[in-house]
């Protein structure tokens, strides 16, 4: 009772720095958001056809096609959604960190694997099999132990916080691989992130604990509206149950919408840029600026998004950020045909920022809906939504093979982003009998 009056007061330090531990984990296994800096690499050109070898510092490597480069990416992605179901058990069994560490050391294992094949298989296996478990089982991690620390009034900026890490990963990955492929070539480039991102994970991942038993998170400074009362789940829902309700599914089907969007931008940030304005020297140079810049805007909106959904409720931020990235994406074959650079930083920005709120939102609506208690297993069920996503810039790699452009896949992302956002004007959280039902 002594250990809840006394948190009830103040937010330990000690929860801050959970907080700051998670966002440092992510920061490393948000690799796969600067992806396009190597896919710029590895994808063939009329001077270098897919299939033909590569020569000097990347000698044993063979050029890819598009759908090849972007294969590692989605398989990475998927595996990553899945391995979340397993990661949250291992987190709420053993704790969050020997399930850090176990994602990170998966993770170093696949770049280091990916550098040392030279091939497409590699990047498959490594990149994309090891890579992929190693950030489910990571990033299953660090969101549940944070958000045990602290109250629902906080909820989403703390979540904001933990998964900014991941979205700020490609601002100094970008760059970073870009010195490193120029400096060591491929191989060199995957194989010193896997050994930095092994060091960084095992050390950050020591300061992950959950909150000591009998601990109670601190309350808001003034009582919650009915309203905002009524969005919270009062029961602790396990997953064999979340899963016999619609609103789980309807949940997955908001994350796929959110997700697939963002993905589609960031698999080929590169790539549209050195297209918009390829004609100009410095950014034909520098495609990975698109990347890293996409990084900031990615993390912000993490955070951005999960301070007003605090205040607006998280459907309503859900819609903000959908309907005005939807436009965007309407909008994207008109401004990358104009080769306007200030019109496309401002069209992917708003991609990014939508992207990275609803991977604020997605954690806090399952909070929301069905409890903290179970929130690192629960979550992973939910998260399989973000792995389905990646249908979509897959599809979008073989588009491009087919027809050289990407109108069409930017056309369905928009629509399926659109329909996403219908879905959460109507979505409310699931009430058990004797518990009174969402407004």
């Amino acid at each position: 009772m002594a250990m809840a009056t006394a948190s009830a007061a103040k937010v330990p330090a000690r929860a801050w720095g959970v907080t700051t531990a998670g966002m440092a984990v992510n920061l490393c296994l948000g690799i796969l958001y600067a992806w396009s800096v190597w896919k710029a690499n590895l994808v063939g050109d009329a001077a270098h056809p897919p299939g033909s070898p590569m020569s000097g510092l990347d000698a044993g490597w063979t050029y890819l096609t598009d759908a090849q480069a972007t294969s590692a990416y989605a398989a990475c992605g998927m595996i990553f959604a899945l391995m979340m179901i397993p990661g949250g058990r291992i987190q709420d069994r053993y704790g969050p960190r020997f399930g850090a560490t176990l994602g990170g050391l998966f993770l170093a294992a696949g770049c280091i694997l990916a550098g040392l094949m030279k091939s497409y298989l590699g990047l498959l296996l490594g990149f994309g099999v090891l890579g992929g478990i190693g950030m489910g089982f990571g990033y299953a991690a660090t969101t549940p132990a944070a958000v045990k620390w602290f109250g629902p009034h906080r909820r989403g900026l703390v979540v904001g916080l933990v998964v900014g890490g991941y979205g700020a990963a490609a601002i100094y990955i970008a760059p970073l691989a870009k010195a490193l492929i120029a400096a060591y070539g491929l191989s060199g480039s995957f194989i010193g992130l896997g050994v930095l991102f092994a060091l960084v994970v095992v050390v950050a991942s020591r300061f992950l604990v959950f909150p000591p038993e009998g601990y109670a998170p601190p309350g808001p400074a003034s009582a919650p509206s009915a309203a905002a009362s009524a969005r919270l789940s009062t029961a602790d829902w396990t997953a064999s149950e979340m899963l016999r309700t619609w609103q789980f599914y309807g949940l997955v089907f908001l994350f796929v919408g959110s997700a697939q969007s963002g993905l589609l931008v960031i698999a080929n940030a590169a790539p549209i840029l050195n297209k918009t304005a390829g004609a100009i020297a410095f950014f034909a140079a520098n495609g990975w600026l698109l990347a890293s810049y996409g990084g900031l805007v990615n993390a912000t909106g993490r955070v951005g998004t999960g301070v007003y959904s605090d205040r607006i409720g998280r459907s309503n931020a859900y819609v903000v950020n959908a309907a005005i990235s939807a436009a965007c994406l309407f909008l994207m074959p008109r401004i990358v045909a104009s080769g306007s650079v200030p019109l496309l930083f401002l069209a992917v920005g708003v991609a990014y920022w939508q992207y990275g709120g609803a991977l604020a939102l997605m954690p806090a609506f399952t909070a929301d809906f069905f409890g903290p208690k179970n929130l690192g297993f629960n979550y992973g069920f939910v998260f399989l939504g973000w792995g389905i996503a990646f249908f979509v810039p897959q599809a979008a790699g073989v588009l491009k093979d087919a027809t050289g452009s990407l109108d069409a896949a930017f056309y369905l992302s928009g629509g399926l982003l659109v329909a996403a956002a219908a879905l959460s004007l109507v979505l409310r959280r699931p009430s058990r009998r004797g518990e009174a039902a969402a407004a």
